[in-house]
């Protein structure tokens, strides 16, 4: 485990998240991990190397082997091989540079490339910030903090007629009411009501 920064690596906050190490399985230093990728299966084979970040210390990660126990990965990290070896590294996340993600198909966007960028109609209204990512890729939505408080627009190409991810926006037409569907929601349960009976 190395415990500098990688000449030549990005910046911890540059990097993306591809998963988080949850609890140990096992006696003999492995851990469960829940994957935050799509592709989990090339993510988490052995060989694999990720940063991660250990009471404020930048390490470096590689796999020395990993199955799927009911859907999830289970793994051991080079150099721990007992209980005690991994206990440190539960709750840590694993992170990648971005160059090392699997290239997708066109029209195709990883959510960390979403996250942040500006959205506006095609009118020119700002709408705000994506702020999330919500469901699977059959049925994405944006979650959008703006002006009119949180909104939900669906991730599909009728609706999100542009997006440009160097220049960190979105453009979309909304079909009639959309933008309006969530303050309508929130105006009908008032300021207090936060949707428990």
């Amino acid at each position: 485990m190395d415990e500098s920064q990688p000449p030549g690596e990005p910046p911890w906050d540059e990097l993306v998240l591809v998963g988080r190490v949850t609890r140990p399985h096992g006696l003999r230093g492995h851990v469960v991990l829940a994957a935050e990728t799509d592709f989990a299966e090339e993510r988490f084979r052995p060989g694999a190397t990720f940063r991660t970040r250990v009471d404020g210390h930048e390490e470096t990660l590689t796999l020395a082997s990993a199955r799927f126990q009911n859907g999830r990965p289970v793994v051991l990290v080079d150099g721990c091989e007992r209980i005690e070896d991994v206990e440190r590294l539960i709750g840590c996340e694993l992170r990648v540079p971005e160059q090392a993600l699997q290239p997708l198909e066109p029209g195709v966007y990883y959510e960390h490339q979403l996250v942040g960028c500006r959205v506006e109609t095609v009118g020119g209204d700002i709408v705000g910030t994506v702020v999330r990512v919500q469901g699977g890729a059959a049925a994405s939505l944006l979650m959008i903090d703006g002006s009119r408080g949180e909104v939900l627009v669906p991730l599909v190409q009728d609706i999100c007629v542009a997006i440009d991810i160097d220049g960190r926006r979105i453009t979309i037409a909304p079909p009639d009411g959309l933008l309006e569907l969530n303050e309508k929601v929130r105006r009908d349960r008032g300021p207090r009501d936060k949707g428990t009976a």
